[in-house]
């Protein structure tokens, strides 16, 4: 199979562009250099190259703070950019699989949400996400949308100065006594690398549609930096942080836990728990 891999270089881009390439596919990795899903032109001028038979679109606009400061840029990314992708892959009769957040749930629900849970974002990265979602669930005869939730992986992540949740605590953990996280805000943390290997298990059907493809389990931001801590064996004091301690600019989600419950479905979820998920993220990042 010959897959196109929009965002080949970022954290989960780069990990699925991997497991394609492991797999013995033909894959083929497109960054924003080459090609700006904003820019339909030179999309299809691409995919009319390659003529590929998969198209996985991981690009996004996704720091909330700049989505906010640029809505209009926000919404050309996120969602005119999903549209783009979606009417090339009629014209060029490929499956599209989209990328898609938890961030689409206002927290309000604290049970973990499953596909067909009322949608209501609460800023406008949210918003935008859910514009490509609709303009690809209405548009693309074959397609897979994907929510994740709370991102890690080996690649550096640009959106958040190239380093992700368990990269900042370590290194916090070696310049300070004590570290300060947040109690409030519940979600699953998720490995890329584990994303990757059900996106494939997914693409292996033809059981289209919305899916939620997160670690099982949930737990707080303060719960995952002790997990952190304790199986690095970190001589650090972790506290609570105080409610006002650290000002959010965005309002932001306070629950937002996805059940896997459509790969349950077709029984092809294979998302292990979180706490198994950092286990691998640290022994692949020689921190273990």
């Amino acid at each position: 199979m010959k897959v196109l891999v929009i965002g080949a270089n970022g954290q989960l881009g780069s990990d699925v562009f991997k497991e394609f390439l492991e797999r013995g596919e033909e894959v083929i990795p497109i960054n924003h250099d080459r090609m700006d899903v904003v820019d339909i032109s030179q999309c299809k001028d691409t995919v009319k190259q390659i003529r590929p038979e998969l198209v996985i679109n991981t690009a996004a606009m996704h720091n909330i703070e700049s989505c906010e400061e640029d809505p209009l840029k926000s919404f050309e990314v996120n969602g005119i950019g999903a549209r783009n992708i979606a009417l090339l892959s009629n014209e060029y009769d490929f499956t599209m699989m989209h990328i898609s957040t938890d961030y689409v749930f206002d927290g309000i629900k604290k049970s973990p949400y499953v596909e067909t849970d009322l949608t209501r974002p609460l800023n406008v990265y949210g918003n935008s996400k859910l514009a490509g979602e609709h303009f690809v669930n209405t548009i693309a005869k074959r397609y897979f949308v994907i929510r994740v939730s709370g991102l890690y992986g080996n690649n550096p992540c640009r959106a958040k100065g190239g380093r992700n949740f368990v990269n900042l605590m370590l290194k916090l953990a070696r310049e300070r006594d004590e570290v300060r996280v947040v109690d409030d805000e519940i979600l699953t943390p998720t490995y890329t690398a584990n994303i990757a290997k059900q996106i494939i298990k997914l693409t292996e059907s033809d059981a289209y549609g919305l899916y939620h493809v997160t670690a099982q389990g949930s737990c707080s931001w303060y719960q995952f930096a002790a997990k952190i801590f304790e199986l690095t064996k970190a001589k650090v004091k972790l506290s609570v942080a105080g409610p006002d301690e650290f000002l959010m600019k965005v309002l932001r989600p306070k629950y937002s836990v996805l059940k896997n419950q459509q790969l349950q479905n077709i029984d092809v979820d294979i998302m292990p728990h979180w706490e198994k998920g950092l286990k691998d993220y640290l022994n692949s990042s020689g921190n273990l």
